[in-house]
């Protein structure tokens, strides 16, 4: 169910049950990172899994193609091969592109649907607050190079026939047992990040509002002791956090005004009528903005679930929807779906590209990853999940310009997904021993997988 901004901002401020700010939506408040040029993260989510075969590269030898369908570890040089048809629209990009195999999602689960759990490299159930288990890893990347929104969710989903719109329950999670919420259509993403310059107004509503809160909350504190007053004393402290955000947020708007994105009127009120490509262009446009005008570092756009209607997009002919889709054997649909969502990444790798930055771009400092959900179907298995990489030329990951597969689920040297965001973590700035769950039947076997893949980090 969306929500409306007053709403969300009244929460926010004052934290209610489950989502009280301390420390949910701290993710909001963190002071800009001192180094010149932060990292950057893009999490792309996708839906229905991805299957194996459908990345194998089409000019692989003959003994790639039998290690490749026994799935034994090797490693190819893209350069030295054809791009899948449906990721062709990254072929100028190749050399910043990984092809990874050989991670599993076991530890999360690979049903219809993950929720945070495939953020947080555990089983989340329904995503209820109590199934929420840990802080996910967009948020504590998001912690090693914060901004003055940090953390920034998208969620292009829907009903099937229709797409959701407004403030809506999210996927990832700032804190245990904390929901994330995000903005589930293009116009109310840019209503929301981009107000200090567009709706003036409207932020100065909000600041009258933060002054009384703030004001209401601290007197309260005068008459309390104890747990009481220490639950006052954060809000006090939340909501005095959330007017210095808006001080830096002000600070930024020349920034932000040269960096706009400009949003076709289809959108307005929801976009109710705006086809999927036109969805995926527009919240491309504004995480990009997002990032240039360094509002965030750190943004996840799920950017399509089951229910995320696709009736719209070109060549579907079928007029299937994405749920069963999963269920069929139309692997011609399965890649017209990923390849809009690659003309995306491709939008973001070549806009970064264009921006300078010290003495290359912005891309230089950005890391894209396009994951499935579930692992490597629309029910699994969740014993491998397929992903596209794009790495800029100062990752501290050694991994660009290679189609990589890893050990095979549950065999000497597996890595798991809760390997794979130990080394993203470990790479950027969190020395963590290991992050997420445990395999179980790899804990069964007594065989080692805890820490980062040693091999990827430079």
């Amino acid at each position: 169910m969306a929500i409306d901004r007053r709403t969300f901002f009244g929460i926010s401020a004052l934290g209610a049950g489950a989502l009280t700010l301390s420390p949910s939506f701290n993710h909001l408040l963190a002071s800009p990172r001192l180094s010149e040029h932060p990292h950057r993260f893009i999490f792309i989510r996708k839906s229905n899994g991805n299957l194996p075969q459908t990345f194998s590269l089409p000019t692989f030898s003959e003994e790639e193609k039998k290690k490749d369908k026994d799935k034994e570890a090797f490693e190819a040089d893209l350069d030295q091969h054809e791009l899948p048809v449906w990721l062709r629209a990254l072929e100028d990009h190749k050399s910043n592109m990984t092809i990874l195999h050989g991670v599993s999602m076991t530890v999360s689960g690979g049903g219809h649907y993950s929720f945070s759990g495939c953020m947080g490299a555990y089983k989340a159930g329904r995503n209820v607050i109590s199934g929420i288990k840990r802080t996910t890893v967009d948020f504590e990347l998001s912690k090693l190079v914060p901004s003055p929104f940090n953390h920034v969710e998208l969620s292009l989903t829907g009903d099937y026939s229709t797409f959701r719109s407004g403030i809506v329950p999210g996927y990832s999670a700032p804190a245990r047992h904390q929901r994330n919420y995000c903005y589930a259509d293009p116009q109310t993403a840019y209503d929301e990040l981009f107000k200090s310059v567009t709706n003036t107004s409207a932020v100065d509503s909000d600041n009258v509002l933060l002054e009384h809160l703030y004001e209401q909350e601290g007197r309260r504190l005068k008459n309390l002791d104890g747990k009481e007053r220490m639950k006052i004393s954060n809000h006090v402290d939340s909501i005095q956090s959330i007017r210095d955000r808006n001080e830096k947020v002000a600070a930024l708007s020349g920034v932000i005004s040269q960096s706009l994105p400009v949003i076709d009127k289809i959108h307005a009120s929801g976009g109710p009528n705006a086809s999927l490509l036109e969805k995926q262009e527009a919240f491309t446009d504004v995480l990009l903005s997002a990032l240039i005008s360094g509002l965030t570092n750190v943004v996840t756009f799920t950017i399509d679930e089951l229910s995320t209607p696709i009736t719209t997009l070109p060549g579907n002919t079928s007029r299937v929807d994405l749920h069963r889709l999963g269920h069929s054997k139309n692997i011609e649909l399965r890649d017209l779906v990923k390849a809009s969502h690659m003309a995306q990444v491709a939008k973001m790798v070549t806009k970064l590209k264009s921006v300078p930055e010290g003495n290359g771009t912005m891309f230089d400092n950005t890391t894209i990853i396009y994951m499935p959900e579930t692992g490597a179907g629309h029910h699994g298995p969740d014993t491998e999940a397929p992903m596209v990489i794009m790495t800029g030329d100062n990752s501290k990951l050694d991994i660009a310009g290679r189609y990589i597969r890893l050990p095979f689920h549950a065999t000497e040297g597996h890595k798991t997904l809760s390997n794979w965001y130990t080394t993203l973590l470990n790479a950027y700035g969190n020395p963590i021993e290991h992050y997420g769950d445990l395999d179980l039947e790899m804990s069964r076997k007594k065989m080692h997988q805890t820490g980062a893949i040693e091999q990827f980090i430079v």
